[in-house]
């Protein structure tokens, strides 16, 4: 299994990941909690380990699960990637876990001679089939030389940012704004409607000023047609990094008003037991607070990731 990827962690983006790791030709063994997410895989070239142990054979092992303690179990628990009598070279993290998480990590595996890059990265499911990811690293720069052909297979850029956690810090920065701006859309797009702009027409402006970005184009169908059984993030995942964000903020002695107000929005959504859901459905919830009653638009809208 020399030269070929490991990969741990079947979720949306995980999947997604490795559907484009696999279309560049690269080899890829899989293993998930759940084998049945494994199993469509494997149309797509990718072979299923049947314990996370057989990966350690692997040149590079990715991870992308969903918590530092998921990260610490499917490394260091019962029948870990490195609890064998073999280990791999190097582990490839692309989650979104706290810095002193990942520092705690990073010293485990170095003292065991396992290699450590921080690899979050920025987009959701859509965006990664798309191959649209920005897949921002950290820790020794020569390791990023290494992973990059990996990483560039997965997205349309890659960084170092880097020695160290600094791809941690760069990823809850990045999550806590993509809280505030959600939030601010929802505000803005309710006040338009309410005042008698139709929703479609009013995202679509937006899209097309100034203020516009791939993340306001690619929320703007799930928000036209209020389509949130689409899942790409759901507020329970967002309040987590919104936490992680507000606890680096106090790390760090840095203010942040706006966030901490969008970290108690996000939490009341979870409070009221939105569960598998899109974190979008924030809109409806800000409409409910205006007096507003929201029906779905049924429109065609471009989500911007189309090439």
């Amino acid at each position: 299994m020399a030269n070929r990827i490991g990969w741990i962690g079947l979720g949306r983006m995980g999947e997604a990941m490795v559907k484009r790791l696999l279309q560049a030709g690269h080899g890829v063994t899989v293993w998930n909690r759940t084998r049945s997410k494994a199993e469509p895989l494997v149309e797509y070239g990718a072979t299923i380990a049947g314990a996370k142990t057989e990966l350690a054979a692997c040149e590079v092992v990715f991870t992308m699960v969903s918590t530092t303690d998921d990260l610490k179990e499917v490394l260091f628990g019962e029948a870990g990637l490195v609890t064998g009598s073999t280990q791999p070279r190097v582990v490839v993290d692309s989650s979104s876990i706290s810095q002193e998480g990942s520092a705690e990590i990073r010293a485990r595996l170095e003292g065991l001679g396992v290699a450590y890059l921080c690899a979050p990265v920025s987009g959701n499911a859509k965006v990664a089939k798309a191959g649209k990811l920005l897949i921002v690293a950290s820790g020794p720069k020569a390791l990023y030389e290494r992973a990059q052909p990996y990483l560039a297979a997965m997205g349309r850029k890659a960084m170092w940012v880097g020695e160290g956690e600094l791809a941690r810090i760069w990823k809850i920065a990045h999550n806590t704004m993509f809280g505030v701006v959600i939030q601010n859309l929802c505000e803005i797009t309710v006040l338009a409607e309410k005042a008698g702009i139709p929703r479609h027409v009013f995202l679509e402006s937006i899209n097309d000023s100034v203020l516009g970005s791939m993340y306001t184009r690619y929320k703007t169908p799930v928000l036209t047609n209020l389509t949130f059984e689409q899942v790409t993030f759901t507020p329970r995942l967002l309040l987590k990094d919104m936490d992680l964000g507000m606890g680096a903020a106090k790390a760090h002695g840095v203010a942040m008003p706006a966030a901490a107000a969008t970290r108690e929005s996000v939490a009341r959504m979870v409070g009221r037991g939105y569960e598998d859901i899109d974190f979008a459905v924030l809109l409806a919830e800000t409409a409910k607070d205006a007096g507003l009653e929201l029906k779905p638009e049924n429109v065609k809208v471009d989500d911007g990731l189309q090439s």
